[in-house]
């Protein structure tokens, strides 16, 4: 689920709400428009670059699994993958790989008739609906130790908690900011309501991993803000002055639209990850989780398929100020039934530029489960149209790193995505006190600090 808008809402509303006025909060100042990649706390891109100024790179697809990218827009042009195995429009699947006219990437939230799937309930909520009727008139006795039946109670206890904090703002809707009123509208209407149906306009059979081939061509979709800005995040043009630069430079963004507006369903997602991989891509970026996972298997089967082929995965570790360690938020670099640990799966938490707070106050955390922090508040960058905007999350911290990777494999190519994904974690700058037990490394991305090891451990290769 993209939760950019989720973070602290409760806490910013009820804020809002004690205010003379409902004036959103003041938009960061523009010295911090590219902070990511040049300040003290960044991932120090620029220098980066300085130190390899003479040297070539190689081309490198990333695929932005996510909401959709705005493959149009003016700061991405360039920057944009094209399958030159497809002839635009035809109607023909010129390369015979399942899917007609995916000329940029491919959309799993929509059918042969262009039309698009949009809102979506949260997974708590499918499950409720699925097991509704088996459990809603059983007694209650006669199943305390059935593991389903208290499934089925913890996210019927959990939606109506939901729907509880929601329904308090009701009587008072009309007079918040109209991205508040939507932000509860879908809440209730759409992600916590069990009896939305949010599949039969796309046609396939949800439950089958088999029936693959379904969605359409169109990799923006009906709102690709979210997944507009991770892809400018990654590979913006670089010194044209007009959002934040993109970390990687010589980069070709595929967009493969399997993120709604809620949960998004675990078929759809391993599916997108092994078309990422079938089509190129040497990185993938999840900016999106959810904490149940019905079908997991489907997923991490499509992770070691992507593991296999040496293909670096790297994930949002969530903004609900969690630890990882204790509550999973899918998908996992480490299943229950898991039996060896992904080589190339990276978990991302967001840092800010501020050294006294530097874990982002929304960004979930794990000694184990946390790989490593990256800049992930106060973050500028592309929107749909043409538009710049500033967004936060662990949802703009994991293309930073995606950004990393990609120059690292784009100056390295004897690398592997592992030795990339070890380099990244090694050469953090690792930072004193509590911030140290936040994740595996204890530190930030430093891209300039990777390269010296970069050097190195290619010329073995």
């Amino acid at each position: 689920m993209t939760k950019t808008l989720k973070i602290s809402f409760f806490c910013c509303l009820s804020f809002m709400l004690t205010k003379t006025t409902l004036a959103q909060r003041p938009e960061p100042s523009d010295e911090l428009k590219n902070w990511y990649n040049q300040h003290e706390l960044g991932i120090q891109t620029q220098k980066a670059y300085k130190k390899l100024k003479r040297k070539k790179s190689k081309t490198v697809i990333v695929a932005v699994i996510d909401s959709g990218v705005d493959v149009e827009h003016e700061d991405l042009q360039g920057q944009i993958w094209v399958n030159k195995n497809e002839i635009p429009g035809n109607g023909i699947d010129d390369d015979k790989n399942g899917y007609i006219d995916d000329v940029h990437g491919w959309n799993f939230l929509g059918n042969a008739s262009g039309e698009n799937v949009n809102e979506t309930r949260l997974e708590k909520a499918r499950i409720f609906k699925r097991l509704r009727d088996k459990y809603e008139e059983v007694d209650p006795k006669l199943l305390e130790d059935d593991s389903e039946y208290k499934l089925y109670q913890k996210v019927k206890d959990e939606i109506a908690a939901d729907k509880k904090q929601f329904e308090q703002y009701m009587p008072m809707l009309d007079k918040l900011p109209e991205e508040y009123q939507v932000y509860i509208k879908t809440q209730m209407d759409f992600n916590l309501n069990p009896d939305f149906d949010d599949r039969s306009i796309i046609g396939d059979d949800p439950e089958n991993i088999e029936d693959a081939f379904y969605g359409n061509g169109d990799v923006e979709g009906p709102d690709a803000l979210h997944g507009t800005h991770v892809a400018g995040i990654i590979g913006a043009i670089r010194g044209n002055e007009f959002g934040g630069d993109g970390v990687a430079e010589n980069v070709k963004i595929m967009s493969v639209r399997a993120v709604p507006n809620g949960d998004e369903h675990d078929k759809d997602v391993a599916l997108a990850i092994k078309y990422a991989v079938d089509n190129g891509a040497k990185i993938i970026n999840m900016s999106f989780g959810k904490g149940y996972s019905p079908n997991q298997k489907w997923v991490y089967d499509a992770i070691k398929y992507a593991d296999e082929r040496d293909v670096l995965l790297v994930h949002a570790a969530g903004n609900d100020a969690q630890n990882v360690d204790k509550v999973v938020n899918f998908p996992t670099s480490m299943y229950s039934f898991q039996t060896a640990p992904f080589k190339s799966f990276l978990t991302i938490g967001a840092s800010t530029p501020e050294k006294e707070k530097l874990n982002a106050s929304f960004s979930n955390y794990g000694k184990t489960k946390v790989d490593v922090f990256a800049p992930g508040e106060k973050i500028y960058n592309t929107v749909p149209d043409n538009k710049y905007k500033w967004l936060q999350g662990t949802s703009m911290a994991a293309p930073v790193v995606s950004g990393a990777a990609a120059f690292l494999a784009s100056y390295f190519p004897k690398l592997s995505m592992e030795d990339i994904k070890n380099i990244l974690m090694e050469t953090a700058t690792k930072h004193d006190g509590d911030f140290a037990d936040l994740s595996v490394t204890g530190g930030v991305v430093n891209l300039k600090c990777a390269i010296k090891k970069a050097k190195k451990l290619s010329r073995k290769r």
